[in-house]
């Protein structure tokens, strides 16, 4: 198999030199051309993601092909058909939607090109090459920590109520944090400890559309309105960023009950930081891009020279990171996986974004801003 993909991309590269399709680089020789296909440039953390992923790819000499899909899994199919057809070299795909783009990939297979699933794994195919991540299932489980921790969940009564709003069902990533959370509560549930008067206790009744704010805005005002008329809500654990801009809105609108819920997050959004710092939302979890793209950059960089990274790349990355093979099935096999370790968001550590040179201060050092 490693012979017959040096040989196809030999092959690609000559074809590509003849016809004078490829840019060249300084050398004379052609640049390997990288296909990226991101969901979509109307939530922050992708938009962020598929810019910083072309930069870094284009300073390590590769020639980007860089598309985002407005979240629809049918155009970004059509996209990843675009770049399949402009004879990319390797494709770098977050998918809309995992379940949607296995008959797609196959038209990769056939041309011998490499797919490495960014961020969402890809399933049902055997098309993946390799996966890179954060640990999905951890997220949950430090959301589901903090709120044990915040409400001493190990040494009061309670009862204390709690809503779950997730993401959204297409995005296989959503189950993870989900999971991670609610069976990280479990034995407090089931205990009577922490209470759902909602009963929305499954993924499927607290799946979120699109991970959009407005969407999980009007799912929060309807939980509300049918279960919190004389009853305090103590915590909102949402998945992400999104979701939680969402319920902070509903609350500040539809809350009739005292006091400020808890609410968790995912990926250090800047309305959301402000929230933070405002008081608003009470953490996040941060999972730092750079390191993301870097591990991609490295592993899509070892696929290119016809190498197989496996287990000691990680040996030589700047970050912590896990070689994983037996925790991300797709449904057809199990996924050799790259995963990173993300890390709690408060407003008492928000330096720590600072520090990873993508958020600033702002002029009066009081909310942080993304670095221009």
């Amino acid at each position: 198999m490693k012979k017959l993909f040096a040989a196809a991309v030999a092959a690609v590269m000559m074809a590509s030199f003849v016809s004078c399709g490829k840019d060249q680089s300084d050398n004379g020789s052609a640049k390997k051309k990288i296909g990226i296909a991101m969901p979509t440039q109307d939530l922050e953390r992708w938009n962020n993601d598929g810019l910083y992923l072309q930069k870094q790819f284009e300073e390590a000499g590769y020639e980007v092909e860089l598309t985002f899909s407005k979240n629809d899994a049918t155009k970004q199919n059509n996209d990843v058909l675009g770049l399949i057809s402009h004879d990319v070299d390797l494709l770098l795909i977050a998918a809309v939607d995992g379940n949607e783009m296995s008959k797609t990939l196959e038209e990769a297979k056939a041309k011998n090109i490499p797919i490495v699933a960014y961020d969402r794994l890809i399933m049902n195919t055997d098309a993946i090459t390799y996966y890179i991540s954060f640990d999905n299932y951890t997220v949950g489980k430090m959301q589901a920590d903090y709120v044990i921790d915040q409400l001493s969940l190990d040494s009061t009564s309670g009862p204390y109520n709690v809503e779950f709003v997730a993401g959204d069902s297409g995005d296989n990533n959503a189950r993870y944090f989900f999971n991670g959370a609610y069976e990280t509560l479990k034995p407090y549930i089931e205990s009577g400890k922490v209470v759902v008067p909602s009963g929305k206790t499954s993924f499927e009744r607290v799946a979120t559309f699109e991970w959009a704010s407005d969407n999980a805005e009007k799912d929060m005002k309807g939980t509300l309105a049918a279960n919190y008329k004389d009853k305090n809500l103590d915590v909102a654990l949402c998945s992400n960023d999104s979701t939680a801009l969402g319920v902070t809105r509903a609350i500040a609108s539809d809350y009739k009950g005292s006091g400020q819920p808890i609410i968790t997050g995912q990926d250090g959004d800047i309305n959301n930081l402000k929230n933070i710092v405002d008081g608003k939302q009470s953490m996040t979890v941060y999972k730092n891009i750079n390191d993301e793209a870097g591990v991609a950059l490295e592993v899509c960089k070892k696929l290119l020279d016809g190498d197989i990274p496996a287990a000691r790349l990680v040996e030589s990355l700047d970050c912590e990171c896990v070689f994983d093979t037996d925790s991300y099935n797709n449904g057809v096999k199990y996924v050799q996986s790259y995963l990173l370790v993300p890390y709690v968001i408060t407003k008492d550590n928000l330096q720590l974004l600072v520090n990873t040179g993508l958020y600033q201060w702002d002029s009066n050092n009081k909310y942080l801003e993304l670095v221009k």
